[in-house]
């Protein structure tokens, strides 16, 4: 027989509240899916966006200057990286936020899709807008034969340096954090 006491009702309730609490705190990441169902949409309505542009795209080409094919391409990658910018968050965040997703029976799934954790899904979101960044300032700057405008090419390189500064300041804070770890 052990000598210790029998927990007292007090004790045996606070701990089933405790319980109670940790399964609904548990639970709730579940409220996240629709989120993620909802950036799903979300990519549905870009490719839509992404088709009407290209076909507009495909029937100015022949008689559009360089400059302006370029920019047509520059705003379709720039669709395309904001869809992968959504994938990312939608993979990484159900992935790391809300449950595991079982890949046995996808093969050929990539394999970034399950390997993101957070500091990898903050360093991805940041390089993405980064390159989204720089490609409106690249525009801007080919369409600088049709409209300059100082002011507004100062805030997009400007902008785009905060980009490129956080991006930088968050590698470092992660490795330096990465380091301390070890």
């Amino acid at each position: 027989m052990s000598d210790t006491p029998a927990p007292s009702r007090p004790d045996r309730m606070r701990k089933a509240l405790a319980r109670g609490a940790e399964t609904a705190l548990f639970n709730s990441r579940w409220l996240m899916a629709p989120f993620y169902i909802g950036l799903i949409v979300s990519i549905v309505v870009l490719l839509l966006k992404f088709v009407r542009m290209l076909w507009e795209f495909i029937l100015e080409a022949p008689g559009a200057k360089s400059t302006d094919t370029i920019l047509g391409v520059l705003s379709l990658i720039d669709v395309v990286l904001v869809a992968n910018l959504i994938l990312i968050v939608v993979f990484s965040g159900y992935e790391n936020f809300v449950s595991r997703i079982d890949t046995s029976a996808y093969p050929s799934w990539p394999v970034w899709m399950t390997r993101i954790d957070f500091a990898g899904l903050k360093q991805k979101l940041l390089a993405s807008i980064v390159a989204i960044s720089a490609i409106h300032v690249l525009e801007a700057f080919l369409n600088i034969d049709h409209v300059f405008d100082a002011t507004r090419m100062t805030w997009l390189v400007a902008v785009h340096l905060v980009f490129v500064i956080s991006a930088l300041l968050l590698a470092i804070s992660d490795r330096w954090t990465t380091d301390k770890e070890e």
